[in-house]
């Protein structure tokens, strides 16, 4: 505590002390103020944030997330927070929360650090510049029903989650891609159901550095009508359920390096179009006991640009043109398919605890057809000898080139699922309680009646099964009919007639995820870290250990405690185990291989009521070797915090160690010392 000689405080106000010093224990230290001035009041006021003074292992020492905050209305606020470090390395933080009661909220940051590593003139300098900018926002459906507009927008340097000194989020750093997406959307209210939607979407893959732009998207979509329905009554018989449904899309798209982000460069290469879609479906009963659907769809596709090639000639070779103007394509198909649901029941005696079984079989067959668009198709002369190529004049569009082949295809599929009904545990409950045994187990294939080879597709095998309450284990294989040469090289001779078995298993995974605990583990990660963790793409769960935002001291906030029953607690410690283990087989081209072999294991126990340990690691059993790895250590000191975090390896290797004040009002008396990962790994 600190012990205050003399003081003043006004009521609502602020308190202004003399002379302050440190006890522990009741023991005093020398850390201590001639005066203190602490603001008391409830309302939202303006005043400097107290920085973090530290020394880095790379930059010097440091002054960090120091700045001003601004409640500049009701409705928003803003806060700047800047770092600086006396090798030259600083950062600055802009950000934004903003709330309109029963209209909108959302939040807005912008983060920019330069960066030096190391000495000038030495062989370990360095010097790179990184940002971020994120954008949250939300409508409240009160304020509009007919209308929606939602922002999720994270983008910035590729290496940001990677080199930011502010910020330790593994669960962005190993995703490889940051994704943004801004939309608004105005419903119609009509018979017809029209729906208008604008939206802007941005992928970004931070290994390839490459930017999938799309800017702007327009939508419009209208509600299914039933064109033969008689109204009143219901609809019947594959007339009446004939239904249709229109909607357009027109896009423009640009994939381009992320340094041109934001520079005139990006849409020097985009691509624009419109494609209209209007599928038509019907559905009736056969014979009691089948379901039948029918339908199709046509397509149009709009482009600005074509392209075309000049015969060979001997000055120029073969010159492609690209040509401007309106141009369009068509395309159609067509599908049906029957379906069923074959049940089978077996009763067990009354006195056994499990008191039947039922096993449902679903097989389905479709047919599907899809014409060949040749009328869309020219040749070309490609050499002096004559020699002719074929090519379509939509080459290198937005959505892609009308199908030149035919197809036509059945295909087979049957699902089953095995449930029990049992006699629950509780005697005086009455109600016999459902279980999945098998939850659902899927085959699949189809055959192309118009294909010259491999007419028969591989059979695809899925499956899930209930192993626990909140345990549930999914597999699945593929298996191919045809077999290969001496060269591992797919050919068209079924693998039965080379030599083999009916099917070759070509690959197969299996994952599962489980949660164990006690039920009285309460801790986890706050909403601050779970939103850090989540906003470029993350898991919201500790597998990938847990995030930390160093310019946001919420993350160190506790919830009001609840009174703890010691003499339980001893008994009954509070625990939780998280396990996350994936297997996937490869066997295509005869390799027989495991391509990933990995458990994920996360780990959280309360020791006493004050300490509370947490652990998140793995092994990959393909590579031998552990995988991202973080210690944590929380040591409630009553009034006080104590958190210790420590990744003892990897290119993430690091620790951070806070101990400071839980009190709002006092949450500047704190002191944070970090080490930062190696840059150079």
């Amino acid at each position: 505590f600190f012990k205050i000689r003399k003081g003043k405080l006004v009521p609502g106000g602020n308190i202004v002390t003399g002379f302050t010093n440190l006890f522990v224990k009741n023991v005093p230290t020398p850390i201590g103020l001639p005066f203190a001035y602490f603001p008391s009041q409830q309302t939202k006021d303006s005043g400097f944030i107290i920085p973090n003074i530290s020394d880095s292992n790379q930059r010097g020492y440091s002054i960090q997330n120091g700045g001003y905050y601004l409640p500049i209305s009701e409705f928003f606020d803003l806060t700047i927070l800047g770092d600086y470090y006396t090798n030259g390395s600083y950062g600055i933080n802009i950000s934004s929360i903003y709330r309109k009661k029963y209209n909108y909220n959302g939040t807005f940051s912008v983060r920019y650090e330069n960066l030096i590593n190391g000495e000038r003139g030495l062989p370990n300098y360095g010097k790179s510049t990184v940002y971020n900018i994120r954008w949250s926002h939300s409508k409240d459906s009160k304020a509009s029903p007919n209308s929606t507009f939602s922002a999720s927008v994270n983008f910035g340097s590729s290496d940001y989650f990677r080199q930011s000194v502010n910020q330790l989020n593994t669960a962005n750093f190993l995703n490889n891609n940051l994704s943004s997406s801004i939309s608004y959307s105005k419903s119609f209210p009509g018979s017809a159901g029209v729906r208008l939607s604008m939206t802007a979407n941005m992928s970004q893959n931070t290994q390839s550095k490459e930017v999938n732009l799309t800017l702007p998207t327009l939508t419009l979509n209208t509600s299914r009508f039933y064109p033969f329905e008689r109204k009143g009554k219901s609809k019947k018989g594959i007339i009446q359920n004939i239904n249709l449904q229109y909607s357009s899309k027109l896009e423009n798209r640009a994939i381009f390096a992320d340094d041109l982000l934001l520079k005139k460069g990006m849409f020097e290469n985009a691509k624009s179009g419109v494609q209209h879609l209007i599928p038509f479906t019907t559905n009736f009963k056969l014979f009691k006991f089948f379901s039948v659907s029918a339908g199709g769809r046509y397509q149009e596709t709009w482009t600005g640009k074509t392209i075309r090639f000049n015969d060979f000639n001997e000055s120029n070779g073969v010159v492609k043109d690209t040509l401007s103007g309106f141009d369009r394509f068509a395309t159609y198909n067509y599908n049906a398919g029957i379906t069923t649901k074959i049940y089978g029941i077996v009763n067990f005696k009354p006195e056994k605890r499990i008191q039947s079984i039922r096993h449902t079989i679903t097989p389905s067959i479709t047919y599907s057809n899809s014409p060949s668009f040749e009328q869309y198709y020219d040749t070309y002369i490609i050499d002096a000898e004559g020699n002719t190529a074929e090519y379509t004049r939509f080459q290198g569009g937005l959505y892609g080139t009308p199908s030149k082949g035919y197809s036509s295809s059945i295909g087979i599929s049957i699902q089953n699922t095995l449930e029990a009904k049992v006699k629950p545990k509780d005697s005086t409950q009455t109600e016999l309680k459902k279980i999945n045994i098998l939850k659902n187990l899927n085959i699949s294939t189809s055959y192309n009646l118009a294909a010259d080879e491999f007419k028969l597709s591989p059979v695809r095998v899925t499956g899930s099964i209930d192993l626990a309450q909140g345990l549930t284990l999914n597999t699945g294989a593929t298996f191919d009919p045809y077999a290969l040469d001496e060269n591992n090289t797919r050919i068209n001779i079924f693998n039965v007639k080379n030599g083999g078995g009916l099917l070759r298993l070509t690959s197969a995974n299996l994952s599962t995820q489980y949660t164990l605990n006690n039920n009285t583990f309460k801790r986890g990660q706050s909403e601050e870290q779970i939103n850090e963790s989540v906003s470029g793409g993350g898991r919201a769960d500790d597998l990938f250990g847990v995030s930390q935002d160093f310019s946001n001291s919420n993350q160190y906030d506790d919830e009001d405690e609840e009174e703890i029953n010691l003499d339980k607690y001893i008994y009954n410690l509070p625990w939780s185990i998280n396990l996350a283990y994936s297997l996937t087989y490869n066997n295509s081209r005869g390799q027989n291989d495991f391509s990933t072999n990995s458990l994920m294991i996360s780990s959280n126990l309360s020791l006493t009521p004050k300490w509370k340990v947490g652990v998140s690691s793995g092994y990959d059993f393909k590579q031998k070797g552990f995988t991202y790895t973080q210690l944590r250590f929380d040591r409630d000191l009553d009034s006080w915090r104590l958190n210790f975090s420590w990744v003892p390896f990897s290119q993430r290797a690091s620790w951070n160690f806070f101990i400071g004040i839980k009190s709002g009002l006092l949450s500047d008396l704190k002191y944070e010392k970090r080490s930062e990962p190696d840059r150079a790994l």
